[in-house]
């Protein structure tokens, strides 16, 4: 069974067994995060979708920083390209930091830094 749940926070899990929620790596319509609910795991449609969209939105993010580093070491960039390279850097670090937290969220909590803390994505 596969869900997905659109909304201001995942809801709480009806029982301890329930699987974690996965924040989805694109909000809804109204831009609020979306979360997936799957008891088949990483082996759902929605999951190997999610998957597929972080992987792409990865590499749109290392694209961006490429030409963002290339408008920087052109001092004759005009204000319009360097605008357009910091919306683009922008947009993709919104999405690299919402891949980033899901997979933290999805980490088993002995999963802790060097110092004991966590790595805390917030």
């Amino acid at each position: 069974m596969t869900d997905t749940t659109c909304g201001e926070a995942p809801p709480a899990p009806t029982h301890r067994t329930s699987p974690p929620l996965r924040l989805l790596p694109w909000p809804n319509a109204d831009g609020k995060p979306c979360f997936l609910s799957s008891t088949g795991g990483s082996s759902s449609y929605v999951s190997r979708l999610a998957d597929q969209m972080e992987a792409a939105q990865t590499n749109i993010a290392d694209e961006a920083l490429q030409d963002a580093k290339a408008v920087l070491a052109d001092t004759g960039a005009s204000r319009n390209h360097l605008r357009v390279a910091l919306s683009k850097v922008t947009g993709s670090l919104e999405d690299v930091l919402r891949v980033a937290r899901s997979r933290e969220a999805r980490l088993p909590a002995s999963c802790d830094d060097a110092d004991g803390g966590t790595t805390g994505l917030k």
